[in-house]
């Protein structure tokens, strides 16, 4: 397993029109973003990156929402993403579309946004798969330099355990696009239906969803302690009988 530290500097998307099939990939995001826009509530919502501010929210009950980008065009907020401006516990919604992939330290931007998330708040991470066909095209020589295959990408199951650590609740997690090819592509879904919930695990993009919770991971148990009754003790005093008789008789010392 590859660590998730790099020092390797990685060429970032600000826009979904720098990837390839960028579209295709923002439109399937923004359907499954649609379903969860009615479900979100609170005031304030942060999207993290360009591709994140290039998703629609409108249906969205959270009337505040914060576009950081340094680049994109739609940014309401330039900042670094492992240093954000804000204070602890600002925000119930967060959006991270493709964060992971293009970061040297993607420990450090979860650690950043757990800071200023507010408890029982939302984060949203969408990414690429490294087991699927699109990661198998990045280990191509002439394509692993060029945008989306020179992102890292990590597995869905390896962010789930960095979101629990954090003490993140895993609610949803969407793993699709079997076949993430935008031609002919009402025959791949078709496919992709037919082989069921066995192609998960293989498909291209991941949706997760994770909650932050406000109890421990492990129960705290109590220090106090119930008090001992106190019960009678008996006691077995064995005298002599010839100290029975001296206490007895009141001549026994004339």
């Amino acid at each position: 397993m590859k660590p998730a530290r790099s020092e390797k500097k990685l060429d970032k998307p600000h826009s979904w029109s720098q990837l390839k099939n960028g579209q295709w990939v923002s439109d399937s995001i923004q359907t499954r973003l649609d379903e969860w826009c009615s479900k979100l509530f609170g005031y304030h919502m942060l999207k993290l990156g360009g591709l994140s501010c290039e998703l629609a929210s409108c249906n969205c009950n959270i009337q505040h929402q914060v576009h950081l980008d340094i680049e994109n065009p739609l940014h309401t907020v330039i900042a670094d993403s492992y240093e954000l401006p804000f204070l602890e516990k600002s925000f119930d919604v967060a959006i991270l579309a493709h964060q992971l992939d293009y970061c040297g330290d993607p420990h450090r931007i979860l650690r950043e946004v757990d800071r200023v998330m507010m408890d029982d708040g939302y984060i949203i991470i969408t990414g690429f798969n490294p087991i699927s066909f699109t990661g198998i095209a990045s280990l191509m020589p002439w394509r692993k330099h060029n945008l989306p295959w020179s992102g890292r990408m990590f597995t869905a199951n390896r962010i789930k355990d960095w979101l629990s650590v954090l003490n993140y609740q895993v609610i949803d997690c969407d793993q699709y696009a079997l076949f993430p090819m935008q031609k002919y592509q009402p025959m791949w879904a078709w496919l992709e239906n037919g082989i069921g919930d066995w192609a998960a695990p293989f498909g291209s993009l991941y949706f997760i969803v994770a909650r932050k919770r406000t109890y421990p991971l492990k129960p705290i148990k109590p220090h106090w302690r119930f008090k001992r009754r106190l019960s009678p003790v008996s006691l077995n005093y064995r005298l002599s009988t010839q100290n029975q008789d001296k206490a007895c008789d009141p001549y026994s010392d004339a």
